[in-house]
């Protein structure tokens, strides 16, 4: 407990029991040690007495002195920090020197730590003292553990590993939420509620200002994006800049080359929407990439691969979409169309791009622009014309029938083009908002043959059955078996024995639908759903990726 003591001059137990061991008027030698080791204050030693004749042990007042005064010395080493003196860290130093053999003393432990804290260069030696003893590890600051961390990854990625299968999990937990609602579902919270969370607060504070912490992080989230292909790991990305962002750490912010893009794209987000004015500054910006600076666009296309900004601008997409059916333009007339779907495509090709280290953009596939879309927008003519036509009075009435099939270009795009597919899905959630039944029942089965199986991923899985609460009266209604099956039948039931993720989207959506879907239809279900007896291992338990650093790139 008292160890150090000595090293200082200052004479500790063992040097009691010595004196008591070795002397022959035992009080005597008390009564010296206590003069030599007591406070050196002359005054003071004729008013010790009076403490006896009220009781006050000297323990007790020795220990309220010294308490006094290391609080008065704690704020004095801060104050000598934020002074102004060209010398202050020479004094702090020399303070850590005189104070550190005592860094084991609880009492005295505070003041190094604080002198430590405040230094922002700490001698070698005693970061590797305090590394190797996982007790004053434990204690110390952070902002001396970041001087450890920038020299130590294998540490700091014992530290970031936890908070990062946090967020993912925490990411997984808001898609399989038992509330279904289509205002209140994954994308609801704003980006600046959602780098309030925990995980994201904590990583900014760890990394403090210091650039080589930052981009260790990134290096991290490019390797277990790269190893696992989860796309939470890119929201992360653009969270943590933009959190640093909000703190005004330009130290980072001004070295990250995808800072002003994140920054623009965020706001973007916050609208759910990409305007005409920050289009073209998305624009500028992936234009701007020069030669020999390439490397950027893995960044930028990590960004762009955040579920958030691709719901952002595929939402724009069909958004735009509209507009110019209404104006009777074509797909490839829209320079603003034709950016987003440039973007879409960078997003998409996150992980290839990554992976094979090639840095240039993914060619866009102009059919898309050609051929997808205009079929797209003739399933959307299609559902106008039979509208009108069923508001017509009945003598102008024709015999035109619900269509029931789709275009070949269209079910062709969504298997065979990642950027038509996220589109494809997003326009089946558009016309499910519009409670458009009869679109929905000519679609969904087109789902179940999509690029990559995209249909049956979380996030699509988690808006449709979201956007289906609106629908929830027609699974009750005289037409409801047609509409059950559509939904049930010719779509989600056509997965979910071999993937799980499906069959607990298909429990979430009958959990919020079970009593207005048709009773005799909903025995059915439950006998289909119920799981076996010995149900297989989760196939999302896998062990802890080690967080290593692969395809490393400093900013």
């Amino acid at each position: 407990m008292f160890a150090g003591l000595p090293e200082l001059g200052i004479s500790n137990g063992e040097d009691l029991k010595e004196t008591l061991t070795n002397c022959t008027e035992p009080l005597k030698a008390i009564d010296q040690f206590q003069m030599e080791n007591g406070i050196l204050l002359p005054t003071l030693q004729s008013a010790l007495p009076f403490l006896d004749l009220h009781g006050t042990p000297r323990l007790e007042f020795h220990q309220s002195v010294f308490d006094e005064l290391r609080e008065k010395l704690m704020e004095r080493v801060a104050t000598i920090a934020e002074g102004k003196d060209e010398d202050r860290y020479v004094k702090l130093e020399e303070l850590l020197e005189k104070s550190f053999p005592l860094v084991k003393m609880p009492s005295i432990q505070p003041i190094v730590m604080q002198v430590l804290k405040h230094l922002p260069k700490v001698p070698e030696k005693k970061l590797k003292q305090v590394m190797a003893d996982k007790e004053l590890y434990k204690v110390c600051a952070v902002e001396v553990k970041r001087q450890i961390w920038q020299d130590n990854q294998a540490l700091f990625g014992d530290e970031v590993s936890p908070l990062l299968k946090q967020y993912i999990v925490e990411k997984e937990a808001a898609l399989f939420s038992s509330d279904l609602s289509i205002l209140h579902n994954f994308f609801s919270p704003s980006p600046k509620t959602r780098r309030q969370g925990e995980v994201v607060l904590k990583l900014t504070q760890m990394i403090g200002k210091n650039v080589k912490l930052y981009d260790m992080v990134l290096q991290f989230l490019r390797t277990l994006f790269l190893r696992t292909r989860n796309v939470h790991y890119c929201t992360l990305r653009a969270e943590l800049l933009m959190s640093l962002h909000d703190l005004d750490i330009s130290e980072i912010c001004s070295v990250d080359p995808c800072h002003k893009f994140s920054w623009c794209l965020d706001a973007c987000i916050r609208e759910k929407f990409v305007d005409a004015k920050r289009a073209r500054e998305l624009q500028g910006f992936l234009d701007g990439v020069k030669k020999g600076q390439e490397q950027v666009l893995g960044d930028l296309s990590m960004i762009l691969c955040d579920p958030f900004a691709c719901n952002t601008l595929v939402l724009s997409t069909v958004r735009n979409l509209q507009e110019l059916l209404s104006q009777d333009a074509l797909p490839r007339d829209s320079p603003e169309l034709l950016l987003l779907l440039r973007m879409l495509s960078l997003g998409q090709g996150a992980w290839d791009m990554i992976d094979s280290q090639v840095f240039k953009e993914p060619r866009m596939d102009l059919e898309v622009v050609t051929r997808f879309l205009p079929a797209m927008m003739s399933i959307v003519v299609d559902d106008y014309t039979f509208t009108v036509e069923q508001k017509l009075p009945s003598e102008e009435k024709t015999s035109l029938t619900y269509p029931t099939t789709l275009p070949e270009t269209f079910s062709r795009y969504i298997q065979e083009n990642r950027v038509a597919c996220e589109i494809g899905l997003y326009y089946v959630l558009h016309i499910a908002k519009q409670r458009n039944k009869n679109a929905l029942q000519r679609l969904l089965p087109a789902l179940v043959d999509t690029y990559n199986d995209m249909a049956f991923g979380d996030i699509f899985l988690h808006l449709l059955t979201g956007h289906l609460t609106l629908l929830s009266d027609e699974f009750g209604s005289k037409q409801g078996g047609e509409f059950c099956t559509a939904v049930f039948d010719n779509f989600l039931l056509t997965s979910f024995s071999s993937k799980e993720n499906v069959h607990r989207h298909c429990l979430r959506l009958l959990n919020h639908l079970h009593q207005k879907v048709l009773v005799s239809y909903m025995e059915t279900l439950m006998k289909t759903l119920e799981p076996p007896k010995q149900p297989a291992a989760s196939a999302h338990s896998s062990p802890r990726p080690l967080l290593t650093v692969g395809h490393r790139r400093s900013l």
